[in-house]
């Protein structure tokens, strides 16, 4: 049995995003907004993995101080700083602005999908509908429970027994994108924000490269804003 997953009736429409294979891998951009620990791992995962089908050839963030991008320097991987511009233009359309230079970035680098890692900016109706389905995130909470920018502190105000994260695909809103897998940590009545910080990057850095995978393989789609897993769907 094929190990990468071909198109099958009745799914024709993820034949808009290839599958990526070792000798052709699935051109990948990774957009942060800090320190990178995550796109490290990622890029660590894929310096280590045995035909391995997906390649960062492009890290983005919205921050041109983010340490991230030296990191991603260090391997080898194009790496841009592209703040929101300043100027007389309302915060609307200096966000669209904004994008549409990313946008235009990520298009001359021929990526063919996004994979977000710390990027703590909402993108806009306008940008996700150029790559639906071919945006990918990673929430440090277990979702639908505690979207936004503090979840870890929302799970410990709320007396949590158990949190994690979760890896999903990105639409409009905020963390609220269809999910694809999660994984659990323990929560302690002696946790604080950074202890269980530090605990749920632990199953980050193992659960997002493993889901980029599968992604790339082909095994996991969104068509018609529902996760279609293609395990069962693969050629002999």
């Amino acid at each position: 049995m094929c190990e990468y997953a071909q198109a099958l009736p009745p799914y024709p429409m993820h034949m808009s995003l290839r599958v990526g294979t070792p000798t052709d891998p699935l051109r990948l951009a990774v957009m942060i907004s800090g320190s990178g620990s995550g796109m490290k791992a990622l890029l660590e995962h894929t310096e280590q993995k045995k035909a391995c089908c997906h390649r960062t050839v492009i890290v983005v963030s919205d921050r041109s101080d983010a340490k991230g991008l030296s990191i991603a320097e260090d391997y080898g991987i194009l790496s841009l700083g592209i703040p929101l511009p300043k100027g007389d233009h309302d915060l609307i359309s200096r966000r669209l602005i904004h994008e549409e230079s990313v946008h235009s970035r990520l298009i001359e680098n021929n990526v063919e999908a996004i994979i977000l890692s710390g990027y703590m900016r909402i993108l806009t109706p306008n940008f996700v509908s150029k790559w639906e389905g071919k945006i990918l995130n990673i929430h440090p909470s277990l979702l639908p429970k505690f979207p936004g920018a503090h979840a870890h502190q929302e799970v410990l105000s709320s007396q949590e027994i158990e949190s994690g994260c979760t890896v999903h695909f990105v639409d409009s809103g905020m963390d609220t994108g269809a999910i694809i897998e999660q994984s659990t940590v323990s929560v302690f009545p002696d946790d604080t924000v950074e202890s269980l910080q530090a605990r749920v990057k632990i199953v980050e850095h193992k659960l997002y490269p493993k889901v980029i995978d599968d992604f790339s393989k082909g095994k996991i789609r969104l068509i018609d804003g529902e996760i279609i897993s293609l395990e069962n769907h693969l050629d002999n």
